[in-house]
């Protein structure tokens, strides 16, 4: 069964786990690359000798696939603290989950985001998440999370200054359209473990699943063009025989009866200053809830070259739509990071938009049959975009096309 070929295309957590499993059955897939660098969405980069994410991102430890197939202490992360700062009323002020870091109890309590009543309807539901399993979440019934949140009985007031720029930077979208379902899920996630980002950066994760790999050859800088049962095209008209193929990128482009299932995307903004005003703990992240305001998130990284320097790289995140070129943009965050947060000695460092940051998916799910990741003969898919915009949906997404494959092995053999 081993000798099978099987090529994996896109080396993002779908494609890299799909390639530990296999290589755990035994076999020796390949995966095709079309970029020079492993990891799909998850990309770090050095600007000006400066390391950055493309797009501020955090692990929520509690993801189940990413504690099976990562060794989260290989990884030194840096935790946030379980909560946020918000800027309100021209001061920062902090909501936390004190009933797993007690020192936020009084910060909490006593700040003006939100009623007592708020605060212990957050409470109540983090309380009632972390008994509430996975499946049933998955189960639930499928509202906008803004609809949810208001049957809940949660104010306007928490809502705009809390739920909306916090969850908005999440989903990367600012109406809270997405799945309550996905939002049940990640607030699970948030109650139970830890939010951290790896010290050396978001691309860490990828190295770390791709240095498990032992028997599995990655072919960098290869375009493929097209998909068929057991044939692979690339770009420069190659073609190679495959056994079993794992799309684990947007096949949308690659297999001819999907060219009109294209997935829609959200699109976000991220830019990097670097500041030696640090206006708020670099443990938390910063919300700006201000409905003018294009700034979502801020959050002060203790960067290596930065902290040598005794500056701070401060990462600023927008999901807004804004319609203004970079020029522009950059100016308009400078004014809003001086009137709202107070700083103002800033240095531009660098700006990413980024227009494929979250796949838009309705509905969710959270986990699928390893038969139900087969296209046609052959052909196999994995990517979060298959079941929910999640680190833990594109590994699970990977480890069931694997699984697929395996279980169609066993059938033949």
């Amino acid at each position: 069964m081993p000798d099978k070929k099987i090529h994996i295309i896109g080396s993002g957590l779908s494609g890299l786990v799909a390639a530990i499993v296999l290589e755990r059955f035994g076999y020796q897939p390949i995966i095709i690359e079309k970029e020079n660098h492993i990891g799909g969405r998850l990309q770090t980069k050095k600007i000006k000798g400066y390391q950055v994410d493309v797009g501020f991102q955090v692990l929520l430890e509690a993801y189940p696939k990413l504690q099976e197939y990562a060794k989260l202490d290989q990884l030194q992360l840096k935790s946030f603290e379980p909560g946020a700062s918000i800027y309100l009323n021209s001061k920062w002020e902090v909501l936390g989950d004190f009933t797993r870091s007690p020192k936020l109890i009084f910060r909490t309590l006593s700040s003006s985001v939100g009623s007592i009543k708020d605060k212990l309807k957050i409470f109540k539901l983090s309380q009632s998440l972390k008994k509430k399993s996975i499946g049933e979440i998955f189960n639930s019934p499928d509202l906008k999370t803004i609809d949810y949140l208001k049957d809940y009985g949660f104010s306007e007031a928490i809502i705009d200054s809390f739920f909306m720029p916090f969850f908005g930077g999440i989903f990367l979208e600012d109406e809270l359209k997405t799945s309550s379902r996905m939002f049940e899920f990640i607030y699970k996630m948030f109650s139970e473990g830890k939010v951290s980002i790896p010290k050396n950066g978001i691309a860490t994760l990828p190295k770390h699943l791709a240095g498990q790999l032992k028997n599995t050859e990655i072919w960098m800088n290869t375009a493929v063009k097209e998909v068929k049962s057991n044939k692979i095209l690339l770009e420069n008209d190659e073609a190679i025989h495959s056994d079993y193929t794992i799309i684990a990128t947007d096949a949308s482009n690659l297999v001819p009866n999907l060219k009109n299932q294209k997935t829609s995307w959200h699109s976000c903004d991220n830019l990097y200053f670097i500041t030696r005003e640090k206006k708020i703990d670099s443990n938390y992240i910063g919300l700006l809830p201000q409905k003018d305001a294009l700034i979502n998130n801020i959050v002060f990284i203790e960067e290596k070259k930065a902290k040598k320097e005794g500056h701070y790289l401060l990462s600023v995140t927008i999901v807004k739509k804004h319609g203004l070129n970079q020029e522009e943009l950059i100016k308009r965050i400078k004014k809003e990071l001086m009137s709202y947060v107070g700083i103002q000695e800033l240095e531009f460092l660098t700006h990413f938009f980024i227009p494929k940051a979250l796949p838009i998916l309705q509905p969710v799910e959270y986990d699928i049959m390893p038969s139900e990741t087969l296209l046609k003969d052959g052909i196999f898919l994995a990517g979060d975009q298959m079941l929910n915009a999640s680190v833990n949906a594109a590994m699970l997404s990977g480890e069931r096309a694997a699984m697929g494959i395996i279980e169609l092995e066993k059938l033949n053999y």
